[in-house]
């Protein structure tokens, strides 16, 4: 095994600077932009993706991805980057990020996998320059020591670590395939019904009976601060839809507060801060005893978020109700803040906008499918909890030689 730095067997792009680039630019059908927040476990995650027309493309056509690339972040959570696959061969990726090309000497999922690795992740943490936004840049990263078994090796190891990817990323393509399922079954029954011309108009007033605010306490036990929680934060809403357990913060809060802010099933977790010009506040996780379940202590939402508590029985109804408007956009008109982070008024949206609200026997009949929707759910995610874990276990074994992958077929 050698030990090589990565400028030598890959070539690091920065993307496009911001006057390259402008929000203006964006439109609705187009080649889309990976951006910082579209980093996920190996290969990108797909929600609120900015697209570029064909003539721009062809403008910043050296920012254009291909397949065995890897995306890094280059700002913020530095360490973070995804695999390009089959599937976003010809994606962009924007200035927050660069983009790593190897050369053929090395085998790209390989290398992907080395920086996957705890001591390669915390190295490039410890080069990061700025004390409030860490950043990196194509001369930090191309420093960075790799170490490098013979090519054939290089491929055993990373099939044996992609086989289990493989079937975490089918488990997740089944959990997107079952909430879209359930979308168009709120659609069909509550939207495109032709008795809902017949039925009672209202607003979301009608069907909350309140709403809690968050809350973020301190990192350690502090004065009355004793109780110590789970808080999910926006950050944590599209793992949670996924069915994963993700990495949800512990916080020590009071006891008062979470007597009265303990989340429980059939609330909904709402973002009410953050956002980005193509993705409003409002994204919303349904909580169930499944998911409380997975959990060693209580949960809150954090400050930046608030629980919608909904009548008996109308929690599901509520939720893919809110996410029909959520992809249709509406949040965007609800929001305030001109500059940095984005505000939801949440009140006025609960109080102003018009919804129907459907006969409880029909509402009833489609909380039994969800519950069993969420079930599938939640079993698809902690198999993929265990699928992780021993690819997680084995990852620094196989890197380091431990495990001896000579015998394994390619």
């Amino acid at each position: 095994m050698r030990m090589t730095q990565l400028k030598s067997i890959a070539d690091i792009q920065t993307g496009p600077f911001g006057s390259q680039l402008h929000k203006e630019d964006y439109v609705e059908n187009g080649t889309p932009i990976v951006t910082v927040e579209h980093l996920g476990n190996r290969v990108f995650t797909e929600q609120n993706l900015p697209k570029v027309s064909d003539s721009d493309k062809a403008r910043l056509s050296k920012y254009t991805l291909s397949t065995g690339d890897i995306v890094f972040s280059r700002v913020g959570s530095v360490d973070r980057c995804s695999y390009v696959d089959n599937s976003h061969d010809g994606w962009m990726f924007s200035g927050r990020c660069l983009r790593v090309r190897p050369t053929e000497t090395v085998d790209s999922l390989y290398l992907y996998y080395y920086f996957c690795l705890e001591e390669t992740k915390q190295f490039v943490r410890n080069i990061a320059v700025g004390a409030t936004m860490p950043s990196i840049n194509t001369k930090l990263l191309g420093e960075v020591e790799i170490a490098l078994p013979n090519l054939s090796n290089q491929q055993r190891i990373a099939a044996v670590l992609s086989s289990l990817d493989d079937k975490i990323e089918n488990n997740q393509k089944l959990n997107d395939n079952l909430q879209q399922q359930a979308q168009a079954l709120f659609k069909k029954w509550f939207v495109d019904n032709p008795d809902a011309i017949s039925w009672k108009e209202g607003t979301f007033s009608n069907l909350i009976e309140k709403t809690i605010s968050g809350d973020w306490g301190k990192d350690s036990p502090s004065g009355n601060n004793t109780e110590l929680v789970y808080c999910i934060r926006g950050a944590d809403i599209p793992e949670v839809r996924a069915g994963n357990k993700g990495k949800m913060p512990t916080r020590y809060i009071l006891p008062k507060n979470y007597a009265a802010k303990q989340l429980v099933d059939g609330d909904i977790v709402v973002e009410i801060s953050g956002g980005s010009p193509t993705q409003s506040t409002g994204r919303a996780a349904a909580v169930s005893d499944a998911l409380l379940a997975r959990y060693d202590k209580g949960m809150v939402c954090t400050n930046f978020c608030k629980a919608l508590k909904p009548r008996a029985g109308y929690s599901m109804y509520v939720y893919y109700y809110w996410q029909y408007l959520y992809d249709r956009d509406i949040f965007f008109s609800y929001e305030n803040g001109t500059t940095g982070i984005k505000n939801l008024d949440i009140n006025g949206f609960i109080e102003t906008e018009p919804i129907v609200i459907a006969p409880e026997d029909l509402v009833e009949k489609f909380d039994a499918v969800c519950q069993t929707v969420f079930s599938k759910i939640y079993a698809n995610g902690m198999e993929n909890e265990q699928l992780a874990l021993v690819r997680d276990t084995i990852l620094p074994k196989l890197m380091s030689g431990e495990i001896d992958v000579s015998a394994v077929q390619l």
